[in-house]
């Protein structure tokens, strides 16, 4: 590790950019949005009624990006336009946050509407931010610079979600007259942040020239001429195939821990303060360690630096089987607070270095869409077993079907 080069202004400018978008993930997304989505524009739902529709709502969004992603990719890369989706993307999910500030009580299709293209915003945007990573680093800078996004990620996201908690514990202090006070303007604060740390990367990362520019009327038709001759031409590029079919596997799991946790937590009586607690931990735990992350991929390699998250979580996977008591929750946040981001980051990175650099953001529309759809396997696993069996222990286990053969095959992956 020692002799590395100082990242430049363009690779700090894009890491900021997960700062900048995080507070949504953190506030919106695992925080406020599904617990006041049910206690204030829902409240008059049946609460089957409530969970019904913010899980479609979820579902459907997911889709949406799965199935969009490849395309929107090559389309990108034609035009070279990568950074004007990306402010496309970030613009709507900034205004439809802020919009959630003004939504009345009671109004539940009005908010589900905002929230859905909130997260269309969010990982819409997330595929041409990860195909501009390209353009920042050099091959042998992208553990780090990829660490350095996701770290900034956690700390930023922690920090906002942080000022937001004590907004809504202490609303008095903030000159606001109720907890619901407070967690509109939270809403309100994650779209002024959003906006304000996004000026960076739109101001100092220049897109790479990679491809002839071509004219406007002819980048839809080339860009699914690409599209069909990636798709078809993808067997050519042996590695990246076998990493993206291990990453569906393994980013099942990881994925559906995150998505799980808060009801395994409820199931075991944790309140919601002590499942905001847990989750700021994680938040702050995952910014040096995501850091740190980064640095050892660089010695130890990526297969190796993967390994040890996945390893890691499939302890996780098998003391959670176990685990009854708040204090076991919080060990377990604290841990996968130390691999969580590390494993993102690097897998991003990893996959950056096996496929062609001018077509960065078509293969990165293909991992995004592997990212997206690769959250059913698991909760429906771990809800369906658990149902079965009535053991959410046994619901847990099953995601060693995922981890483990994820691992096997990260192994397979060519050199």
């Amino acid at each position: 590790m020692e002799g590395q080069r100082k990242l430049n202004k363009k690779a700090w400018s894009w890491a900021f950019y997960d700062w900048a978008n995080s507070g949504f993930a953190t506030t919106v997304m695992a925080g406020f949005f599904p617990i006041f989505f049910k206690s204030y524009w829902a409240g008059d739902l049946d609460p089957a009624q409530s969970t019904f529709a913010i899980g479609s709502i979820n579902s459907l969004v997911g889709l949406i990006i799965a199935i969009s992603a490849p395309v929107l990719g090559a389309l990108a890369d034609v035009g070279r336009i990568k950074k004007r989706f990306l402010f496309a993307f970030a613009l709507v999910g900034i205004l439809s946050t802020g919009y959630l500030f003004f939504i009345p009580e009671s109004s539940w299709k009005l908010a589900i509407i905002f929230y859905a293209f909130g997260v269309i915003g969010f990982s819409g945007g997330n595929i041409f931010y990860d195909a501009l990573i390209i353009g920042v680093s050099k091959p042998d800078e992208r553990n780090r610079v990829s660490a350095l996004g996701f770290s900034l990620g956690y700390l930023g996201g922690g920090l906002l979600f942080l000022l937001n908690v004590l907004m809504y514990t202490k609303p008095e202090l903030f000159g606001l007259s109720s907890s619901v006070d407070a967690v509109l303007w939270s809403f309100l604060s994650v779209a002024i942040w959003w906006f304000i740390f996004s000026f960076p990367i739109f101001l100092n990362v220049k897109e790479e020239n990679l491809e002839k520019n071509i004219g406007p009327s002819s980048v839809i038709r080339v860009a699914f001429s690409n599209l069909y001759k990636t798709s078809r031409s993808i067997k050519k590029y042996k590695s990246a195939v076998i990493f993206l079919i291990a990453y569906f596997l393994y980013m099942d799991g990881v994925d559906t821990i995150i998505r799980m946790a808060t009801s395994y937590g409820s199931d075991i009586g944790l309140t919601a303060t002590s499942m905001i607690g847990a989750l700021l931990l994680t938040q702050f735990i995952g910014f040096p360690a995501t850091l740190v992350f980064g640095l050892y991929a660089d010695k130890f390699g990526y297969k190796l630096s993967l390994t040890f998250g996945i390893v890691t979580y499939i302890g996780v996977v098998l003391f959670s089987s176990q685990i009854d008591t708040a204090l076991d929750f919080y060990i377990v946040a604290s841990v996968i607070g130390l691999v969580q981001g590390g494993v993102q980051a690097i897998s991003r990175s990893y996959f950056s270095n096996l496929i062609p650099p001018e077509k960065a953001a078509e293969f990165f529309g293909f991992y995004n869409f592997i990212g997206k759809s690769s959250v059913i396997l698991g909760p429906f696993m771990v809800s369906g077993i658990a149902l079965l069996t009535g053991n959410p222990g046994y619901g847990i286990l099953s995601l060693l079907i995922l981890f483990i053969p994820g691992l096997i095959l990260l192994w397979r992956v060519p050199d």
